[in-house]
């Protein structure tokens, strides 16, 4: 079974407190995009009118919404994560991050940091989930040094994340045909990697994306612009 994801480009923490308000009891996991305006052009909450707000949540034992009852994880859509905007998000609780691999020079060396401080993927010690989002155009053998086995039998990173749109920060945005091939040839090379997608998925696509090997579908637009969340998750699961 292939997981449905909720994915929220949040205008305000209100705004986000609804969205996820709207998916509570449906969805186990919710993704977070987080859009800087300078890696993406879009801007999202924390980005907006930073009042400090977000560094305030982080002080809190409660400060996220809906912590006891749903995971979240965070979309990094940010330009050099590793100035702090990742270990931020790790600290708030995220479940699991998601490092854009074009979004900084250094990325390799700062998700060897992340593992050293927080642990592997299926160790006790594990605190979160490290996924490498590629866009579009980026060639998968960018991959390969994230995913080679070591003498543990470990991997840097836990998963890939598929960008279905060139455009990325905006949804409701076309899926690019092209990426269902980059998806199929992952998964003929690391046939174990879970593989998320993200970005133009909708009820039409759905399925040649399980075909192609995606284990997560992450979904906005075709969520939330339906008549009833719930039943569109439901719709989609089936695919």
């Amino acid at each position: 079974m292939v997981d449905i994801i909720p994915a929220i480009i949040p205008e305000s923490f209100e705004d986000l407190q609804d969205k996820m308000s709207q998916v509570k009891g449906l969805a186990p996991v919710v993704q977070i995009d987080v859009c800087d305006g300078k890696f993406v052009p879009s801007k999202c909450w924390p980005y907006i009118n930073d009042d400090g707000e977000f560094q305030n949540i982080l002080k809190e034992d409660d400060g996220f919404p809906f912590w006891q009852d749903m995971d979240f994880e965070a979309d990094l859509m940010i330009e050099n994560p590793e100035n702090g905007g990742a270990e931020d998000f790790i600290k708030a609780g995220a479940k699991r991050i998601i490092l854009h691999i074009e979004s900084s020079e250094n990325m390799l060396d700062f998700v060897k940091k992340l593992r050293k401080e927080y642990g592997y993927f299926g160790d006790s010690a594990v605190t979160v989930e490290i996924g490498i989002g590629i866009n579009v155009n980026t060639p998968n053998k960018v991959l390969d040094e994230y995913f080679k086995i070591d003498e543990e039998s470990r991997t840097l990173a836990d998963f890939v994340q598929f960008m279905g749109i060139e455009k990325i920060g905006y949804q409701g945005q076309e899926f690019d045909e092209k990426v269902l091939d980059k998806i199929s040839d992952l998964r003929k090379k690391y046939p174990d990697v879970a593989i998320s997608i993200d970005g133009g998925v909708s009820f039409d696509n759905a399925g040649d994306l399980k075909e192609a090997g995606v284990t997560r579908i992450i979904s906005g637009s075709a969520l939330y612009d339906s008549e009833n969340i719930k039943e569109a998750i439901e719709e989609m699961k089936e695919i």
